[in-house]
């Protein structure tokens, strides 16, 4: 995968600047609607965290996609079980948070 690189890093890092961008967006609009409407700020605190925490998932799951598009299933493989772990952590997150 060397021609192709660079195309993969210019989108990786167009994603992972939109995904923070859009972040930073819902929580600034959060904070200064703090004081205004209490459930729409939380709403969009909310949202700017899950995007905050999406952001790198995303650029995973570009990976997976341009690793088969490659036909270079060994990172194919590699990448699938970093976003499965990725998964599965949220789920063990969510499970055990219900718990405490």
């Amino acid at each position: 995968m060397s021609g192709g690189d660079t195309g993969l890093e210019l989108l990786i890092g167009r994603v992972l600047r939109a995904g923070v961008t859009a972040s930073i967006v819902c929580l600034t609009a959060g904070l200064l609607m703090l004081f205004a409407v209490p459930q729409v700020s939380a709403w969009l605190l909310q949202a700017g965290i899950v995007i905050l925490i999406l952001t790198p998932s995303a650029r995973v799951v570009l990976s997976i996609v341009e690793y088969a598009m490659a036909r270079d299933w060994t990172f194919t493989l590699l990448t699938s079980i970093v976003l499965l772990e990725l998964i599965a952590g949220a789920v063990a997150a969510v499970v055990f948070h219900r718990r405490l």
